[in-house]
């Protein structure tokens, strides 16, 4: 049957006294059903307690203030988010991961120098979030403005409309189709984007070690269990080698004494060099103390493919590379660039380098200012870079655009359903990475209609007590210069601990820190 409006707005007043925990316990049980759109749902059988729980959401048609709607959850659109004025907006948010992640600390997870709880925030407990849908954004019809999903659990498919829509999908991993690399992914093969990603690569670890030190396993299987390859040059496969040399000299030195001597660390870039974004005095700085930590570095080396062979009936993976070498290895970390999810590449956006083209104000062509893009995905004008710090700047500045002028357009009433939204006024930079000091963005950033990307320099840590920071071309208020060493650590701690966006998280991080360092990182399977 078809459940009405005036239907869904009395089952909506039953449940007003209802407990959240009530109606979470009730999903459980949810029928089978097709979305005809997002106020509509056709059920093929249901009980009463099923067909109220599922029509809690009221008709698009009957809604009070704009809806936007968000594709993702990671630094563009959580930071979007949670900064859109709920008073103007209905705010929703589709993304298969129920969290934000706060990238930077990622690769200290995989190795347990930070736990795993401590670098997320729930998507749920944006305040005055309209909605969050745990599933995937399968196709856009931006002529009549719905977002066609896939339940993340039973693959159910169904609509969401929107009156503006903001695609911050970000990019997944690419394998540049690279031999045996998708097939192998998640038994020896692991990417590092994602908070699943990291906990794989965490169980990985410890069951190489377990298994390797079995009296009974074979030396070439020991061997091979014991050589973690990392494949990009990039800050985050730099900071996870750096994180693996710690853990395996702070901790498996302690607990697997006997192993130490057959462990190899080998990173892999097809570059010439690491940091490449970086200057070049603070690359070879960090290459040079890879090097000092015994890591076999090889440059201008890219991955041919991965074999499984038998060697004295054990079986192996082996590592082929361009220049002919081969290693026989156990686990491998994939960080070697970005590529597009289905979403994005199957769309009727043009796309430039596989990513959303949008002009000057993150706006989408040719569709009336009603869909933007930003962050990994999005490739703006000046072609910027895909780092958090973009994708933040970017959904601060989209974030001032709708709170001050895209609400003056009532965008709910059908007389305006084919006008193009206004450009915005003038919006402040974020320059300042603190909202403590965004008083500060005034004082040193011109406003302009147009979005303005500030350099607010980089970071990459080395471990406890290392890194290197970048300031030369920064747009920051500071001494244009570089550090490295103890400084640099000083400085890439206090500012990620900083712009934690919880209190929790502010005080888990540097208690985890501790942890690690006076009483060792967990080495438990689970």
């Amino acid at each position: 049957m078809v459940l009405t409006s005036s239907y869904n707005r009395g089952v909506r007043r039953l449940l007003s006294s209802a407990s959240r925990n009530n109606l979470l316990s009730l999903r459980h049980h949810r029928p089978n059903y097709n979305y005809t759109n997002a106020s509509r749902i056709m059920f093929s059988s249901a009980s009463s307690a099923e067909v109220a729980d599922a029509n809690i959401e009221p008709a698009f048609e009957d809604r009070i203030k704009p809806r936007v709607l968000i594709l993702g959850s990671g630094w563009g659109g959580f930071t979007l988010a949670r900064r859109l004025n709920k008073d103007l907006y209905d705010v929703r948010v589709i993304s298969p991961a129920n969290h934000f992640l706060f990238t930077p600390l990622l690769p200290s997870t995989a190795v347990g120098t930070l736990e795993f709880r401590a670098i997320q925030e729930p998507v749920r407990t944006i305040e005055g979030l309209g909605h969050y849908y745990q599933a995937k954004a399968r196709d856009i019809d931006s002529t009549k403005q719905i977002v066609t999903c896939q339940d993340l659990y039973k693959g159910v498919k169904f609509d969401v409309e929107y009156d503006y829509l903001v695609v911050a999908a970000g990019m997944k991993s690419n394998t540049f189709n690279t031999h045996n690399i998708e097939r192998l992914e998640g038994v020896v093969v692991f990417f590092l984007k994602h908070l699943f990603h990291a906990r794989q690569i965490r169980n990985r670890i410890v069951e190489c070690f377990e298994r390797a030190s079995n009296y009974t396993i074979p030396a070439v299987q020991r061997d091979r269990l014991l050589t973690f390859i990392v494949v990009g040059g990039g800050p985050t496969s730099c900071e996870f080698m750096a994180e693996l040399h710690d853990f395996i000299t702070k901790d498996v030195k302690k607990w697997y004494p006997e192993l130490t001597k057959h462990i190899k660390l080998v990173l892999v870039e097809a570059g010439p060099g690491i940091l490449g974004s970086f200057d070049k005095a603070l690359s070879e700085y960090y290459l040079q103390k890879l090097k000092e930590k015994n890591i076999d570095v090889r440059l201008n080396t890219a991955v041919a493919g991965v074999d499984e062979r038998y060697i004295d009936g054990e079986q192996i993976t082996v590592a082929r590379f361009a220049d002919g070498t081969e290693i026989n290895f156990g686990t491998m970390i994939w960080s070697a660039g970005l590529s597009p999810v289905k979403m994005i590449s199957s769309s009727d956006f043009k796309l430039n380098r596989s990513r959303i083209v949008v002009d000057e104000y993150l706006r989408v062509p040719e569709t009336k200012g009603r869909v933007y893009a930003l962050g990994d995905c999005a490739a703006s004008p000046d072609e910027l870079p895909p780092t958090a710090t973009v994708a933040e700047q970017q959904a601060l500045y989209l974030a001032d655009c709708f709170n001050k002028y895209y609400s003056a357009v009532d965008v709910t009433d059908e007389k305006n359903k084919d006008d193009e939204i206004p450009l915005p006024g003038n919006v402040t930079p974020y320059l300042m990475p603190f909202n403590a000091l965004n008083f500060l963005n005034n004082v040193f950033c011109k406003a302009a209609p147009q979005f303005q990307y500030k350099n607010r320099g980089a970071m990459a840590s080395m471990g406890f007590g290392g890194g290197v920071t970048d300031l030369k071309h920064t747009d920051l208020p500071s001494p244009k210069t570089t550090m490295s060493g103890k400084a640099s650590y000083l400085v890439w701690s206090s500012t990620y601990l900083t712009k934690q966006l919880s209190l929790q998280n502010t005080i888990l991080i540097p208690m985890y820190w501790f942890k690690a360092w006076m009483f060792g990182r967990d080495i438990s399977r689970f």
